[in-house]
């Protein structure tokens, strides 16, 4: 399977409309690949609080939805197409994933479950998920994670027990934790056996610097491929039998006794 990390480079400046092209644009020139991931709040900028509200759409038929679900038909590839401001039907605001098939049609969707701001930003403007996700794709299954929810194992061990053999995941995750970044997407890797295609940002939101370094790790932890600081697309092909085949080698997942 050829996966495509489009580490999207954020500019404030940059009018969302006209970003939310160029990220079609990114995505189309991936045809090719099997699976396009773009990274978390890329429409607003994940620190960028004052934008949530007013960048807000549906994620059956708003802007973000109708750009992407073409882009993925046009390139002919599975897009999770990272995460939008969700406006739900009873007003809330959810940080949402969307995942579309190459025919454009939306497959699975995410609602974060851990918003990031210790009862402030975030964490205080966004309500939180309450399901886990997993998509069919034809090589493997995917397990849905956004940013934050990195730091949380155990959704990774929900995950796993509901056949996820990949996780993908979209982030806005700031320069200052760069360590940390790199070493919870090796541990949630080793500790569930299992490939992690991890999707950052470059640039900065809302004066917030970010990590970028995207990073695909394989299922025995070790990292396969990493992105830079900037703006840059990172392609890996990943055999996705190493999964089994590292399951069945070192049987770690069988000795469990909690959970």
């Amino acid at each position: 399977m050829r996966a495509s990390l489009i580490q999207f480079g954020v500019d404030p400046q940059e009018p969302v409309d006209s970003r939310r092209q160029r990220a079609a644009s990114l995505v189309r020139e991936q045809r090719g690949s099997d699976l396009v991931v773009l990274p978390e709040l890329w429409t607003v900028g994940a620190f960028a609080y004052e934008s949530f509200e007013s960048e807000a759409e549906s994620v059956s038929d708003g802007p973000t939805f109708s750009a992407m679900s073409k882009a993925a038909r046009d390139a002919g590839v599975w897009l999770h197409a990272g995460s939008v401001p969700e406006r739900a039907a009873d007003g809330g605001l959810y940080n949402t994933s969307l995942v579309f098939t190459p025919e454009g049609e939306l497959a699975a969707t995410y609602r974060k479950i851990h918003r990031f701001g210790f009862d402030q930003g975030e964490a205080l403007l966004m309500s939180a998920g309450t399901e886990l996700a997993t998509v069919a794709l034809p090589e493997t299954v995917a397990g849905l994670a956004t940013c934050y929810d990195l730091r949380f194992p155990e959704l990774f061990r929900g995950l796993v027990d509901a056949g996820a053999q990949t996780f993908v995941i979209p982030a806005g995750w700031p320069a200052k934790r760069l360590a940390h970044w790199t070493l919870l997407a090796r541990a949630r890797a080793v500790e569930n056996q299992a490939y992690v295609l991890a999707c950052g940002t470059g640039g900065t939101h809302a004066g917030v610097e970010q990590a970028g370094h995207s990073v695909v790790v394989d299922p025995w932890g070790e990292v396969l491929a990493e992105a830079g600081e900037g703006e840059e697309v990172l392609t890996v092909d990943l055999d996705m039998s190493r999964v089994a085949t590292t399951r069945e080698q070192f049987p770690a997942l069988k000795d469990r006794r909690l959970g």
